[in-house]
């Protein structure tokens, strides 16, 4: 690879750090061709990109960003892949999912709108994170919830009295 070859990768490298609030590297070296490209169609499916880096370019795209990416340059040893998605916990539960059948892909970390989770230990966690999707949705059945039971209990009064009345 050229010198103007490595610029250009690490400009385009740059530019995706920077669009991007949810970026998580794993090490999926090792996985065989068939599971390669099962792990690739679930990330198109779930809207993540993934890419295999080189760690050089990559530590100096971190480096070049307007991101403070703290500990996670220090992960970038191995082989690398970098996920970036818009939701905090989809690739967290694709390599959770791929796990199942066998001990790749491996977290190395994840940075997560300007948080740094560093170690494989942080899966679990990771996964588990709700999305502002979920969140919202939550918030809107819980604030549903109080005029639910008002309506409800209204509806049943009505009824009540109705059938007192007959």
């Amino acid at each position: 690879m050229t010198r103007e070859e490595k610029s250009i990768a690490i400009g385009d490298l740059t530019a995706q750090l920077a669009g991007a609030n949810i970026v998580y590297l794993a090490d999926i070296s090792g996985l065989n061709a068939d599971t390669t490209s099962n792990l690739r169609r679930a990330c198109f499916k779930a809207g993540i990109k993934l890419e295999v880096v080189k760690n050089t370019l990559l530590a100096k795209a971190m480096e070049a960003s307007d991101k403070e990416f703290g500990e996670l340059p220090s992960t970038l040893k191995g082989n690398t892949s970098i996920m970036i998605a818009d939701i905090a916990n989809a690739p967290a539960k694709i390599i959770k999912e791929f796990r199942k059948k066998g001990d790749k892909p491996v977290l190395k970390g994840a940075y997560i709108n300007d948080e740094i989770y560093i170690g494989d230990n942080l899966l679990e966690s990771l996964a588990s994170l709700k999305s502002k999707e979920e969140v919202i949705g939550e918030i809107i059945g819980l604030l549903q919830s109080p005029a639910q039971r008002i309506i409800s209990a209204l509806l049943n009064n009505a009824e009540t009295k109705g059938e007192a009345a007959e």
